[in-house]
């Protein structure tokens, strides 16, 4: 009796699961939905940094775009670079369109020798935890802290944290920008590889108020905007910015600052994707 009870339950287990595996099967080739071939090999271009430098939230959402032929263009990864880019456009069948290279680039020169602290900070060691109290321990609360939130999450390693704020190693620099997106005080940006000049402040306070707390902020005269020619530099929110499109790099408003916040710089070409 016992044996045939036993005999009885794997016979309906089996039928159960003989039914449950012919239903699966039929939904499977009912409900199918073909793989988009193009996106499938868009996709495996991509270097799957999954940064959002091209405006996408990864690399297949990147894809999927490219593949439905919304309006956007082939030439957005930036760490893919030239060599995704027209790799790109031959599976869309477009003419190949060059990378606009870019380096990520910390806007504060606040080392340790020209700031100081308001507090002593003890609590969980990263940026965004620090600034969340009362904009971090630092007198200047717009400038780098060096916890090296941005170094944990860079792919590269370019980035090290030297004299209390973050350094990006131009050299070893993919542009993903994973870096900017993680800086709390969003003092990280990503700017053209081929920039002449660079503002290494962020600070939006008045002239005196950033002066007492960084000796190397920008005070917002305005003398970079009035001797540059070619109309480059607007100072706004008591900040200098640049218009990399414009700026020829003649080094007119680097010798005229007051407090060294404008500094000529020469990138060379990004790391090899």
């Amino acid at each position: 009796m016992i044996i045939t009870d036993i005999l009885l339950a794997l016979a309906v287990v089996g039928a159960i699961g003989l039914i449950a595996a012919i239903l699966l099967a039929l939904v499977s080739h009912f409900f199918n939905v073909p793989e988009n071939e193009t996106k499938k090999n868009l996709r495996e271009q991509l270097p799957g940094a999954n940064c959002g430098a091209c405006g996408y939230k990864g690399c297949d959402d990147y894809a999927t775009a490219l593949a439905e032929g919304k309006e956007t263009k082939a030439n957005l990864c930036i760490p893919g670079g030239d060599s995704t880019a027209s790799k790109l456009c031959e599976i869309l069948g477009v003419v190949s369109q060059d990378v606009e290279e870019k380096v990520a680039f910390v806007h504060c020169n606040g080392n340790c020798a020209v700031t100081s602290k308001k507090a002593k900070y003890d609590g969980i060691q990263t940026c965004r935890a620090a600034s969340a109290l009362y904009g971090g321990p630092n007198d200047c609360t717009y400038g780098c802290m060096g916890f090296g939130d941005c170094a944990a999450v860079c792919p590269a390693n370019a980035i090290c944290v030297r004299d209390g704020i973050a350094h990006v190693d131009s050299t070893a620099c993919i542009g993903c920008g994973l870096c900017a997106s993680t800086c709390p005080k969003s003092i990280i940006s990503l700017i053209p590889q081929n920039a002449n000049t660079v503002v290494m402040c962020s600070s939006k306070d008045k002239g005196a108020d950033a002066r007492k707390k960084c000796s190397n902020a920008c005070i917002g005269c305005k003398k970079c905007e009035k001797v540059c020619p070619e109309g480059a530099i607007a100072v706004c929110d008591n900040l200098a910015n640049i218009d990399y499109s414009k700026c020829t790099g003649c080094g007119l408003c680097v010798q005229g600052c007051p407090t060294n916040c404008l500094k000529s710089v020469c990138f060379p070409a990004l790391a090899e994707k």
